[in-house]
């Protein structure tokens, strides 16, 4: 899902509220994670998941094409811990895929084996 499909999305769900109001909504809850994480804070959402920024030290790395060494300076990356309820609801529904679709889960015995043509 996209953003723009997220916005779309909620719109819909929510006829009370007006499409550049969603808009503002999700813009301003991207931009208050984005701006916590570049001052450091860790942004915790219940139930969703963590969201926090982890240090990369610097480093030596490699110029795929020469093979020389190139040098990494160290940096932030963002990173994403789902929460427990998160994980259950995913888990769940990909059970509930799994339980509908039995041939994809059987093992490969049980499988039918294709008839060749010579």
């Amino acid at each position: 899902m996209t953003k723009s499909e997220l916005i779309a999305q909620l719109a819909a769900e929510n006829p009370h509220l007006r499409q550049p109001d969603v808009e503002l909504i999700v813009a301003t809850i991207f931009d208050e994670i984005t701006a916590a994480l570049a001052r450091g804070d860790r942004v915790e959402l219940r139930g969703f998941g963590a969201f926090s920024a982890k240090r990369r030290d610097a480093r030596t790395g490699r110029n795929p094409r020469t093979g020389a060494a190139v040098p990494v300076s160290g940096k932030a990356v963002p990173y994403f811990k789902p929460g427990k309820e998160l994980r259950e609801r995913i888990n769940a529904a990909a059970a509930g895929q799994r339980a509908a679709t039995p041939a994809a889960s059987a093992p490969m015995a049980s499988r039918p084996v294709p008839a060749t043509v010579d």
